[in-house]
């Protein structure tokens, strides 16, 4: 398998978690997503959305980090990502997509190249924008986490699952923006547990190839 990855995109830092959880191994092939890279051939061609993570497993081509992650819980089952109740796997991906569809698409790196340079967004305000919907977000996945029993040593009872590997690149991303975080105590508690584990601190931004 061959990962294409940019080491600060929160959506390929999922997909490195994933791979590393279920320790399989791959090539990283960097794409630098500043330098534009991913909207030059060969990325370009191999993905039409221009987005990374792109996992490449022999001839097939996948792309969204959501989707790339189901595939390699239905393709190598152990350990499991996802619980096996209906239930509790509905609200496992519930935390995922509270992150991955509520928060993320209002702060990436296209997002905030068109306020900036289309719109003429100043950069505080442009910081203010990032921050507002993040800390706004995680307010929300706060709240499901700390008022739900099924809540243990991880978003979902005590083993990582999809939530949590959606919710560390996030907080990866809040920190670096300087988002506000005490507000959060479930979600920090939960990342840091998360942090413990190598499939997640090994996998992080600082560790990459192409951390620059």
């Amino acid at each position: 398998m061959q990962l294409y990855s940019y080491f600060r995109s929160s959506a390929s830092y999922r997909v490195r978690i994933a791979l590393a959880l279920k320790n399989l191994s791959y090539d990283y092939v960097p794409v630098h997503l500043v330098k534009n890279e991913q909207l030059q051939p060969p990325f370009s061609q191999m993905s039409p959305a221009r987005l990374v993570p792109l996992l490449k497993d022999g001839d097939h081509l996948l792309t969204q980090s959501l989707a790339i992650i189901e595939y390699l819980d239905e393709t190598h089952p152990e350990p499991a990502l996802l619980p096996g109740d209906p239930l509790a796997r509905a609200r496992v991906r519930a935390l995922a997509l509270d992150i991955a569809c509520e928060i993320h698409p209002l702060d990436n790196l296209r997002v905030l190249r068109y306020l900036v340079n289309d719109l003429k967004v100043s950069e505080d305000d442009k910081n203010r924008w990032y921050r507002h919907w993040v800390e706004t977000g995680l307010d929300a996945v706060e709240r499901q986490l700390a008022d739900s029993p099924a809540t243990g040593r991880f978003s979902h009872g005590d083993t990582p699952t999809l939530a949590d590997i959606v919710l560390v690149p996030q907080i990866f991303n809040a920190k670096r923006q300087d988002c506000r975080l005490d507000h959060v105590p479930t979600v920090m508690r939960i990342f840091d547990a998360c942090m413990a584990l190598d499939a997640f601190s090994k996998t992080q931004p600082s560790a990459c190839p192409d951390a620059s």
